[in-house]
């Protein structure tokens, strides 16, 4: 069985500029996720499918460049069109899909949801943020009733994607064109974790936590 992850980047980012090789700490923040996907001991290979090969200068040594088209790169191309054709190039059984700007995401959070997928109690998995408070959806209360308001600790919880990782089978993808399968294993991440560079106030946010980590280090 052979497991392989993927990084898709494209350097040029609408709502923070650049965003994939800001500084970050240490590193850029493109530099971080891969590093972190080569700690995962079930990940046979990592690859960056990115259209720029410039992307390599900031990536950690043991890290596999495919170049992709650049059409790829276009503002409307939705995700999965850009997964089918890493996966058309690059053949495996498994595929951990994870996105760079979830930096702070921790490997032992990625290899206790590969586990559970390799052992084939689950058909896939992704990180995921347990929100345990009144929630709303188009007007309406999704999990307490108005009538009889609950104490939070005793309310149904919600999960969010964080879109830090996605863990799924070829034949899943494939056949079905979802990366999310039928019996999926929910992963949850810490706050830290689940942090998602889009805005510049995320970018922010990414940096005092590292910020706090050096000092306790």
């Amino acid at each position: 069985m052979k497991t392989v992850a993927l990084v898709p980047i494209k350097l040029n980012s609408q709502r923070l500029p650049h965003k994939n090789t800001l500084p970050l700490g240490k590193h850029p923040l493109c530099w971080y996720i891969p590093h972190t996907l080569l700690q995962v001991k079930q990940i046979d290979e990592v690859y960056v499918y990115c259209s720029n090969a410039e992307v390599t200068k900031y990536l950690p040594d043991g890290v596999n460049f495919l170049k992709r088209d650049i059409r790829l790169d276009g503002d409307l191309i939705k995700g999965a069109e850009i997964y089918s054709e890493f996966i058309k190039t690059i053949d495996a059984d498994y595929y951990v899909l994870s996105h760079t700007t979830s930096p702070l995401l921790k490997a032992s959070s990625i290899e206790n949801a590969l586990d559970k997928v390799l052992s084939a109690d689950y058909d896939s998995a992704f990180s995921a943020q347990r929100i345990q408070t009144f929630s709303w959806y188009e007007g309406k209360p999704i999990n307490y009733n108005l009538d009889d308001i609950p104490r939070t600790q005793d309310m149904k919880p919600i999960y969010v994607e964080t879109s830090g990782f996605y863990i799924f089978k070829k034949e899943l993808f494939v056949e079905k064109n979802r990366r999310i399968g039928y019996k999926p294993f929910i992963q949850e991440v810490t706050d830290e974790e689940a942090i998602d560079i889009d805005e510049r106030k995320d970018y922010e946010l990414a940096c005092k936590f590292l910020e706090i980590e050096d000092v306790n280090a």
